[in-house]
């Protein structure tokens, strides 16, 4: 972990150092729902003081235990007192005072290890559930990145739901002979493809400035920037299916559809068509291609769309790519649908998880019988 490096004197260290079962907690930010995040300390460091945006909450060892005070800090019971005490308007703060006057429940000290001891049991099987079903949503992901690479460079797999006959009708080759694409990232292509540059099939132009005093929350046409819709307006400057490109900063290279009527802000690079093409193809090509790769390094990243209009592409017949969208667009569907199952799991496993705190550390659950 990266930390910030700062100076501190003696009495600086010793006020605002950080000792074993200290429980830290952000005490300002721009979102009320990141108010006193607790975190505790499990060893010190001699070279570590707590930055300002942070609040130290000591135990008083005699009567409270450093991991119950952590426990119950992460419980609906304080968090609730913290959010109705945070004030700010586009950044919010938490008093001091605030934190002094929460009320939490104190049982005795060997309870309250109890309590601690097994909600650090319990907690860790459930972390364990959330993190292998993270993993698995990461394949997913990969999945779906593998799915539209390989079947936008090699065309539509055998298995794709069209019999060889059914195929054939539709103009398409099940079996393709390859041939070298010349084109150094990707190999071979079916041999019936052409490689052409993107000038030849599409015009990329930034889209037009728009002030953020011009955006809405709710309006007549939706405004995209470089990641999709940012807000919406009175106003147009397009009207149809168009792939927008991310043209700055970390979103670079990123691919979003739009299509109506519409504005493309100054943040997104519009691929209008010169010659009739698929849209979600070549979107879902542009989007195998990372074109992340292409920006001008700066400090703030630029899309190069001189590059990119150069570069060479794999192009099919127009049936071809059309099959090879419709196709896209219901596998990925597929695995759109197994991820969201996936992430409702997630959360009810986390919501479970805030609950069974809460129980515990308010006296809903009968901690010492459960751990006999």
């Amino acid at each position: 972990m990266d930390l910030m490096q700062t100076t501190a004197t003696p009495e600086e260290i010793r006020r605002f150092g950080l000792h074993v079962n200290d429980v830290v907690i952000t005490k300002d930010s721009e979102e009320w729902n990141d108010i006193a995040v607790p975190a505790l300390v499990i060893e010190s460091a001699s070279d570590l003081v707590c930055g300002y945006h942070l609040a130290i909450i000591r135990a008083n060892q005699q009567v409270l235990f450093g991991r119950f005070l952590f426990r119950s800090f992460q419980s609906y019971a304080i968090n609730q007192q913290f959010q109705i005490a945070a004030s700010g308007v586009t950044r919010y703060g938490l008093p001091k005072s605030s934190i002094g006057e929460a009320l939490i429940l104190l049982p005795p000290l060997p309870e309250q290890r109890a309590i601690a001891e097994f909600l650090d049991r319990e907690t860790a099987k459930l972390d364990t559930l959330v993190a292998k079903k993270r993993e698995l949503i990461e394949k997913l992901k990969e999945k779906r990145t593998a799915l539209i690479s390989r079947t936008v460079t090699r065309g539509l797999p055998a298995q794709a739901g069209l019999p060889s006959e059914a195929a054939r009708a539709a103009g398409l080759d099940p079996h393709p002979r390859l041939k070298p694409s010349g084109i150094e990232w990707l190999g071979e292509v079916p041999e019936h493809w052409v490689v052409k540059k993107i000038r030849h099939l599409a015009l990329l132009k930034s889209g037009e400035n728009i002030t953020s005093e011009e955006l809405e929350d709710d309006g007549e046409f939706p405004v995209f920037g470089g990641n999709g819709i940012r807000g919406y307006s009175s106003r147009f400057s397009h009207e149809g299916h168009y792939v927008l490109i991310g043209r700055q900063g970390a979103l670079c290279g990123n691919i979003n559809y739009a299509k109506g009527k519409f504005w493309a802000s100054e943040h997104a690079v519009v691929v209008s068509p010169l010659t009739e093409f698929a849209t979600a193809w070549l979107g879902e090509l542009l989007r195998a291609m990372n074109l992340n790769q292409y920006s001008i390094s700066a400090a703030q990243p630029g899309l190069s769309v001189e590059m990119i209009n150069r570069l060479n592409i794999p192009v099919p017949p127009l049936s071809e790519q059309r099959a090879i969208a419709d196709y896209l667009d219901r596998e990925t569907a597929k695995i759109e649908q197994m991820t969201a199952k996936v992430e409702e799991a997630i959360a009810r496993l986390q919501e479970y998880r805030a609950a069974l705190i809460t129980a515990a550390v308010t006296g809903k659950i009968e901690v010492r019988k459960v751990n006999s």
